[in-house]
């Protein structure tokens, strides 16, 4: 059996934002000063996954909320753009990599989820295409760095689920949620979200 550690690359570093891991600590740092906290700690956040340059600042009011001396876990929901999906899927890897540092996937979390046969696998490649998750590794490594060797990360890419579905996911997140170590993180457009996965993440985490 292989112990051989996986990792995503950032694969869009470079392009969404900046690959300059001292560039991109000092956007970050500048958007974050720019707001105030006023409801940490945070147990779930919304925010947008386009470009930096689009939403950077944006994302800088819901990040500003998460209190790194609670939180433990971060779940990262991310709807899917590359593949279709009727089922959440979960990466195949073990490490997500940032220009800030690398970011755990929490793998006692992971295995949980696995018993319940409710999750595809994301290939390298889907986990690599697809930008819904990753807009939101570098503020959450920026968000937690004070606590960064003292928490893992839950990505979950959220396919085009049904009603009953819908239910299904938010009663076995449901449980995730109510331990306030938990953080969940919802990624969005807020421009072409549609009600449709509004309904899903609401029914996810409400």
């Amino acid at each position: 059996m292989s112990n051989r550690v996986v990792c995503r690359e950032a694969s869009h570093a470079g392009s969404w934002y900046t690959a300059s891991g001292p560039q991109l600590n000092a956007q970050l740092e500048g958007w974050l000063s720019q707001v105030q906290s006023t409801k940490r700690p945070a147990r779930a956040i919304i925010a947008p996954h386009a470009g930096y340059t689009y939403c950077g600042s944006c994302a800088a009011h819901a990040y500003k909320q998460v209190d790194p001396s609670v939180t433990r876990r971060i779940f990262i929901l991310g709807p899917s753009h590359h593949v279709p999906l009727s089922r959440c899927a979960l990466s195949s890897v073990d490490i997500y990599r940032t220009p800030l540092y690398d970011l755990r996937i929490d793998q006692k979390i992971y295995g949980e989820l696995w018993k319940t046969g409710m999750f595809e696998r994301m290939s390298l490649q889907t986990d690599e295409d697809e930008h819904s998750i990753e807009m939101h590794l570098p503020y959450t490594a920026k968000a937690m760095e004070s606590h960064k060797d003292e928490f893992t990360i839950i990505p979950v890419l959220v396919g085009a689920l049904s009603e009953s579905k819908e239910q299904e996911f938010g009663k076995l997140f449901s449980k995730y949620l109510a331990d306030p170590s938990n953080l969940f993180v919802v990624s969005s457009d807020f421009c072409h979200w549609g009600y449709e996965y509004y309904r899903t993440i609401r029914s996810c985490i409400f």
